[in-house]
């Protein structure tokens, strides 16, 4: 950045719920006032994440030296003093108003009524509608529940209604929350979002709890085909005792069932999952077992954290591994993912995959699968044979 910009721009870290958040306080602050701001969304998760978001801040203070900075996020709500004292920072909003407009002094747009929990933004050419936040679960890694708060829900009216601004201009939706498998009607409200939007090509979920995954939502995953044959879950681990230590609600056997019963439901159905390397007490027998669970449960998108221990947490009180040997573990779960990664992708070959084009003759297929399409024109929803792979990114032409 060589000059101050024309309108507010977005630095974002962490969830695709902070990227929805970013997009709506682009346009909040603009109204506000701060036309040329820049936001700084934190996360929390790992120390990683925080540590890159102080740099960022650092580096804009000193390339545009009088512009606004305005910080906010899970990081910025736990430790806000320490964040109003960096180089250059304007403002730290909490988490729990920074999609109020009273809390920027913004004039109050209909779709933002009443400090709103949640809105739908997207800028590209898929959408990000956030229909929950919050947390309720205590699981001992995690600080999320202390930058979030409690889980709430978005009502169903206002999530068809904010679902139906971004079908006019997009063809995939992606439903995303702090937790989203938390919401209490979920999927009551995939239904509603499918039936009242009936333009809508498109919808998506991110993380889902496995343990909250109920039998009217596999209904639901089962009856509804603009429904992505895509789940990915917030596994974490693969090894009994490291699920219990961790405080999740789930167990290996639990990952595996709904492994199977994703494929039964939708044979062609893509899993993906959230997985820890390096948790405390963790032993190489435990790393097997989660290595051994990504390829029984064919999980083909991985992403995948070296444990980062976060004060306040139990787990931080727990005997920590070496940084080295969890950043070690995390390589080798990561080897283990783009081994079914690949396998998935080869079983794609000489299909015809329905595809999202995003930039550059690059998109993604029903199942989140990479596919490039040379010529293909960016925000237009193609079918393309699939000629070949390279074990990252589907080969496809037009069909």
């Amino acid at each position: 950045m060589n000059q101050l910009a024309s309108q507010a721009q977005a630095i974002t870290f962490g969830c695709r719920l902070n990227i929805a958040e970013s997009e709506t306080m682009r346009g909040l602050a603009a109204r506000a006032g701060y036309a040329d701001a820049l936001i700084i969304n934190t996360c929390a998760v790992t120390g990683e994440a925080e540590s890159q978001a102080r740099q960022a801040i650092r580096r804009a203070a000193r390339e545009n030296p009088g512009r606004p900075i305005l910080v906010t996020g899970c990081a910025a709500q736990i430790a806000p003093e320490a964040w109003a004292a960096l180089p250059g920072v304007t403002r730290v909003i909490g988490n729990g108003v920074k999609l109020d407009p009273s809390a920027w002094g913004a004039p109050v747009a209909p779709i933002l009524r009443e400090a709103p929990m949640s809105i739908a933004a997207g800028g590209g050419t898929r959408a990000f509608l956030a229909v929950q936040q919050g947390c309720d679960h205590g699981c001992t890694f995690c600080i999320i529940p202390q930058g979030r708060g409690p889980a709430r829900a978005l009502p169903i009216a206002e999530a068809v209604m904010a679902a139906r601004a971004l079908a006019a201009h997009h063809a995939e939706i992606v439903l995303t929350g702090v937790d989203l498998a938390s919401h209490p009607q979920l999927a009551a409200l995939i239904r509603a979002v499918l039936r009242e939007v009936p333009e809508l090509p498109r919808l998506r979920l991110s993380s889902l709890d496995p343990a909250a995954l109920d039998d009217a939502f596999w209904r639901v995953f089962a009856e509804e085909d603009r429904l992505m044959p895509h789940l990915h879950l917030s596994a974490q681990h693969g090894h009994d005792l490291m699920l219990k230590r961790m405080k999740r609600r789930h167990s290996r056997a639990d990952l595996l069932q709904l492994a199977a019963r994703a494929r039964a439901l939708r044979p062609d159905a893509a899993l993906g999952a959230d997985l820890i390397a390096g948790f405390p007490t963790e032993t190489e027998e435990h790393l097997c077992a989660m290595l051994e669970l990504v390829a029984e449960a064919r999980f083909a998108f991985l992403h995948v954290f070296p444990y980062s221990a976060r004060a306040g947490t139990p787990a931080a009180r727990m005997p920590q591994l070496p940084v080295a040997l969890r950043r070690e573990r995390a390589a080798r779960l990561r080897a283990a993912g783009e081994a079914e990664r690949g396998r998935f992708l080869a079983s794609r070959i000489g299909r015809t995959e329905e595809s999202l084009m995003e930039a550059d003759g690059m998109g993604h297929t029903q199942h989140s699968a990479p596919i490039r399409v040379p010529g293909a024109a960016r925000g237009s929803l193609i079918r393309a044979r699939v000629t070949g792979s390279d074990g990252r990114i589907l080969m496809a032409e037009a069909a």
